[in-house]
């Protein structure tokens, strides 16, 4: 039997991950002004001694005002790359998987309670905030509206993304991961949706682009080649005259002409108008559209959740990499199960061999021994 494509390397422009298997980014809602703290440590450092070749940190927002909730990460201050330090070095002592950190900002679905807490928006008796889009269109008709964005708005927000990819830097990651999807401020520029402006930002498919490819550049000048920088996009919006796959594809060009070492493909979020066929694997059909027009690697996610289902996207060219969230939570040791069923290998941690049953394949080949 040949080797399961799913535990075979990748690259991600200068990046190499182990296997093709991606944490995706999991929001937590536990941070304190932005800043990491215990809950960060125990999650993530549970999820680090998966296998996983890449592990990604929740969307870290680049502003203040750019959290989703109060109790969002950010990377907009000293104290906020303080407090993520120590979880990135336990990261590198306890891990071989390659670090990313997603960066966004979220727009007019900022100032919002925790899920848990409801998810509506807050008033400012209750912490919330001015929220800020491309067009004073609110998220729901019941909602209140955002700011739309000055001039002067726009190059703010472009020199917090850069100022965050200049600290992320510092910190240390592998790779960087621009959020552009799931009704955020960069996707609600992309779609016609949310973006009504009339200027060199708005009407046109190059304009609601602009601001994201931007961005783009002004953080590939802060990493420079050796950090690799990629992006999630949507692959539709889900609704009728909304952002489409076919736009999708375009933008993709665009980005993977601008430098991006990989695609992240996702889907919907900007409008609860949104019509959503759910099921296993159903975003993928739009991973594979990107990836038949790009030469870089595209990688898929959305009830991903079986070892063969990984495996088969891989092995009919659908997507290079699958990304996994709600299934690490469920199973932190997801790519043991996946590399015990498809009889591949990964890295291990010898202080865990001794929970494996003696009739499982040895998924980290010759390194386990007598364990006593």
């Amino acid at each position: 039997m040949s080797s399961p494509l799913l535990f075979s390397p990748i690259r991600l422009g200068r990046l190499s991950a182990a296997n093709r298997i991606m944490i995706s980014p999991m929001c937590q809602y536990s941070a304190q002004d932005g800043n990491a703290n215990g809950w960060h440590m125990a999650h993530l450092g549970s999820l680090a001694l998966s296998g996983a070749g890449l592990l990604t940190v929740e969307a870290t927002a680049v502003s203040p005002e750019g959290r989703i909730t109060l109790g969002c990460l950010g990377l907009y201050d000293d104290q906020n790359e303080a407090s993520l330090k120590p979880v990135v070095d336990m990261l590198r002592a306890a891990s071989e998987s390659k670090l990313m950190l997603q960066l966004g900002h979220a727009g007019r679905k900022a100032s919002s309670a925790r899920p848990w807490e409801g998810g509506a928006l807050l008033s400012s008796a209750d912490g919330g905030w001015e929220t800020i889009a491309p067009s004073a269109v609110p998220h729901k008709p019941d909602e209140t509206s955002p700011r739309a964005m000055t001039c002067a708005d726009i190059q703010r927000v472009t020199d917090d993304f850069a100022q965050a990819a200049q600290r992320a830097r510092r910190l240390g990651f592998d790779a960087i991961e621009l959020h552009a999807a799931h009704g955020y401020l960069l996707h609600e520029f992309l779609s016609p949706i949310a973006n009504q402006r009339d200027d060199d930002y708005g009407g046109s498919l190059d304009n609601r682009m602009r601001l994201l490819l931007e961005i783009f550049n002004a953080m590939r000048a802060e990493l420079g080649p050796d950090i690799a920088l990629g992006v999630r996009v949507t692959g539709s919006d889900w609704v009728e005259g909304g952002w489409s796959i076919s736009d999708c594809v375009s933008l993709c060009q665009r980005l993977a002409n601008a430098g991006a070492d990989f695609l992240d493909v996702s889907s919907g979020g900007v409008s609860p108008m949104q019509k959503i066929s759910i099921g296993p694997g159903y975003q993928v059909a739009f991973a594979e559209q990107v990836k038949q027009s790009v030469n870089i690697p595209v990688i898929t996610v959305g009830m991903i959740t079986e070892p063969q289902q990984a495996e088969d996207i891989l092995q009919l060219g659908k997507a290079d990499m699958v990304a996994l969230a709600r299934a690490f939570i469920a199973d932190p040791r997801w790519p043991w199960r996946a590399a015990a069923a498809l009889g591949g290998k990964l890295d291990g941690h010898p202080q865990y061999y001794r929970c494996l049953p003696s009739s499982m394949p040895k998924i980290f080949g010759d390194a386990i021994t007598n364990q006593r």
